[in-house]
């Protein structure tokens, strides 16, 4: 299967944090690994405003960054936004949930989607994405 991965769980598999195992598992058990363009810049901000020092953020950027040479990177394009404006519409979501979801649409199924943002998960299994997370739906 195709794993999609979000910010908000891939946080965890870095820092560390309640989720993580599930996170690292569903890599593990992927046969490839996914991101949008917006969701690898949303993780590398993330990361640094987490840490507490300069040194813990290089630390952690180093490692998000090994993982995402190993990614497909999506492209957000003119095609992507105005499938964003779709899915947020229909969905009720911030642009930024849309802009992920609208990306990864992209994708042939079966499709997993790793996240913790509930904002995301309905309208990802409505998208016949499979949602990957220990949060109950």
């Amino acid at each position: 299967m195709i794993l999609a991965l979000d910010p908000s769980a891939l946080i965890q598999r870095y820092a560390g944090g309640p989720h993580s195992a599930v996170v690292n598992t569903a890599m593990a058990t992927a046969d490839d690994w996914v991101i949008s363009d917006l969701a690898r810049a949303e993780l590398l901000m993330a990361l640094h405003r987490l840490s507490p020092d300069p040194r813990t953020a290089a630390k952690l950027t180093a490692a998000a960054r090994a993982d995402i040479d190993a990614m497909l990177v999506i492209p957000i394009d003119d095609r992507a936004l105005g499938r964003a404006v779709e899915i947020g519409t229909l969905y009720g979501l911030r642009t930024v949930d849309a802009v992920h979801l609208a990306a990864l649409d992209r994708l042939p199924r079966p499709l997993g989607l790793a996240t913790l943002d509930a904002r995301q998960m309905s309208a990802a299994v409505s998208l016949e994405i499979e949602v990957v997370t220990p949060v109950e739906i």
